[in-house]
């Protein structure tokens, strides 16, 4: 089957979810599923959002077909990140509600501003939006894609110091450098003056 450049994200992340929801059935009871689907989602949806995040700095530092294939439907790698990570909201939630756990004050307020500029994005992902919003429009998604990083960055970070855990953050929270990394060297290129020609 063909897919074409703009569905091939979308269709990406429904398989992405399935696959962490199927291998999420390998837990040994309901609890322990639960807890496998929040933590597979996450890591699916962290793929995506690496992609939307990084694009346009790896169109501006290596121009190529891929590269500019990846910014010009970079908006529908964005909403398959946040379809992705809407059914890890969904895992979370209902786990914390089986084990009848409520997440800290830090927890619903970094995450809780992080959903609600996700989502924010998502609804704003149009020409429409754009036209109206005006200037507001890049606010939000500057904003929103730097605080999602964030939150990625800062998550994996954590997880090096615990104990059954630190191999992800090992992998994942270098992967989040790195993509800093190459928003922060675009930027520098972007802002440096191109050479003079004799």
């Amino acid at each position: 089957m063909h897919l074409n450049g703009r569905a091939t994200p979308l269709i990406l992340a429904v398989f992405l979810a399935g696959v962490a929801l199927v291998f999420a059935l390998s837990g040994t009871g309901f609890e322990d599923q639960l807890l496998l689907a929040s933590r597979y989602t996450a890591r699916a949806s962290f793929a995506l959002f690496i992609v939307t995040y990084s694009a346009s700095s790896l169109e501006r530092l290596s121009p190529n077909e891929t590269t500019r294939a990846l910014v010009r439907y970079r908006r529908q790698w964005g909403l398959g990140f946040a379809f992705v990570h809407s059914v890890h909201l969904a895992a979370l939630g209902w786990y914390n509600v089986f084990i009848a756990n409520m997440p800290g004050l830090q927890a619903l307020l970094g995450g809780g501003l992080a959903y609600g500029l996700m989502f924010a994005m998502a609804a704003t992902s149009n020409n429409a939006s754009m036209r109206v919003m005006g200037s507001w429009w890049k606010r939000l998604h500057t904003v929103g894609i730097h605080w999602l990083w964030f939150i990625f960055a800062f998550s994996y970070f954590g997880r090096l110091f615990e104990s059954d855990l630190w191999h992800q953050g090992a992998v994942l929270f270098p992967i989040c450098l790195a993509a800093l990394g190459l928003r922060v060297l675009a930027w520098t290129r972007r802002r440096s003056p191109a050479p003079q020609q004799l």
